[in-house]
């Protein structure tokens, strides 16, 4: 089963870490982020942090990727990946 620390699955923590991953490697701040996404820099600063229960949306996502020039997939884990198998 599936371990849920706070309100954050594996899966959002996993999708979490890619997003913050690719901004760091193109030098994209939190607050750019934010930007895009219509929201604070604080908002962003709380999706990253495991103290909240802060996530992105599926919309925002798409905007973030779109931001970064990949593709929304990239911030997920393959399909076949057995960690993610059993969430709920």
């Amino acid at each position: 089963m599936q371990r849920i620390i706070g309100m954050k699955s594996e899966l959002d923590r996993y999708v979490i870490a890619r997003v913050r991953e690719k901004r760091l490697e193109q030098g994209v701040s939190q607050r750019a982020i934010a930007f895009t996404i219509g929201r604070s820099a604080s908002f962003v600063g709380q999706v990253e942090s495991d103290r909240f229960t802060t996530k992105y949306t599926v919309h925002q996502l798409y905007l973030i990727a779109k931001d970064l020039g990949c593709s929304p997939a990239e911030f997920f884990p393959p399909l076949d990946d057995p960690r993610f198998e059993n969430e709920e």
